[in-house]
């Protein structure tokens, strides 16, 4: 203590603590620009999918109540008004035929597409982990099985089972639950041979070999020494995951084996939507574009996580940049040196 006083009298400059994983995650996270603004963007569509309710309050709205005096019957149903009928009232105007509100409906939507998705990832992040975890640390009959029951699943049409599973299912079963555990139950695959592949390697590790020597079991070794190194690979799958997720609801919802009337959800307004893109193009491109938009920015925020994560492509990305600066300066002297020599 002592030491530290007199050096910090002397005048020397003090000693800078380095930042903790999550300090350094989040500051690599922030240099990237355009991962950080796709974050801006996803936290916006959480935070609205949260507060639905109070939103549609705050508008007077509610998603299933029918408007019939909003549309022209006889001309089919369109909403009466310039874009879909929008509104002081209606601020995105009002479906087709029934007049129920779309904004509304698309903030509820917009509750049931991320909460499946988020469900149906945390899901399959849990199985692949659980099951590429019993093949590393397993033995060679277990990896085996484990790996061939693997390499089935990826093999298996992914779309083709999730139709016949959500078409034999009674309809008194949640639908929303239904889909996330079908989405996620299938897609566990990916996230198993990720985690195997980073266990095998990390076996051979001597901080793994000394925890074996000194008596731990396998699983005690999985929870405390592979877990926090698999954490930074397994977090990307999942966030590069997510968005496939909310393509894959918006898919099996488009062709009407997803969610049910009247709940609201963005495929089954792309569904509603398909007749309508001539009469009221309001109606199919607004779910169309706020879906685009979504997983936009969750695949860039994704590619950001990982970038970030990955202290390998941050320091490629830092030399490189320096490397380019160096190269560029060099050449500004070059040019300037032969003009002058010219001279």
């Amino acid at each position: 203590m002592s030491e530290a006083l007199l050096v910090q009298e002397a005048g020397a400059a003090p000693v800078v603590a380095p930042a903790s994983g999550a300090r350094l995650f989040w500051r690599r996270l922030r240099a990237q620009r355009a991962a950080f603004a796709a974050a801006l963007v996803v936290l916006l569509l959480v935070l609205a999918a949260l507060a639905a309710p109070l939103l549609t309050a705050l508008a007077g709205q509610d998603p299933n109540t029918y408007h019939p005096d909003l549309v022209d019957s006889a001309a089919g149903g369109v909403p009466i008004g310039p874009f879909g009928g929008i509104s002081a009232d209606h601020w995105l105007g009002v479906e087709p035929q029934t007049g129920r509100d779309l904004f509304a409906r698309i903030v509820h939507g917009a509750r049931v597409s991320l909460g499946v998705a988020l469900v149906a990832t945390a899901l399959q992040i849990t199985l692949g982990l659980i099951i590429g975890l019993a093949a590393a640390l397993g033995s060679r009959w277990v990896d085996q099985l484990l790996s061939r029951i693997t390499d089935i699943n990826v093999a298996l049409p992914i779309m083709v089972i999730a139709l016949a599973l959500l078409a034999i299912v009674p309809d008194t079963f949640p639908r929303p639950v239904l889909i996330a555990l079908v989405i996620g139950g299938i897609n566990w695959a990916g996230t198993s041979k990720i985690v195997r592949a980073q266990a095998l390697t990390l076996k051979s590790l001597d901080f793994v070999s000394a925890a074996r020597l000194s008596g731990r079991g396998k699983w005690s070794i999985a929870r405390r020494e592979l877990l926090p190194s698999l954490a930074a690979p397994v977090i990307t799958y999942g966030a590069l995951a997510f968005p496939s997720n909310i393509i894959v609801e918006a898919a099996l919802s488009f062709l009407g084996v997803g969610i049910k009337p009247p709940t609201p959800s963005w495929g089954q307004m792309l569904t509603e939507a398909d007749t309508w893109y001539q009469a009221a193009p309001t109606y199919l491109l607004l779910p169309a574009g706020l879906l685009f938009v979504t997983v936009l920015a969750l695949t860039v925020l994704g590619e950001g996580v990982r970038t970030a994560l990955d202290p390998r492509a941050a320091s490629r990305l830092r030399v490189g940049t320096k490397q380019t600066r160096v190269g560029a300066k060099q050449t500004r002297v070059g040019a300037k040196q032969t003009k002058e020599d010219a001279a």
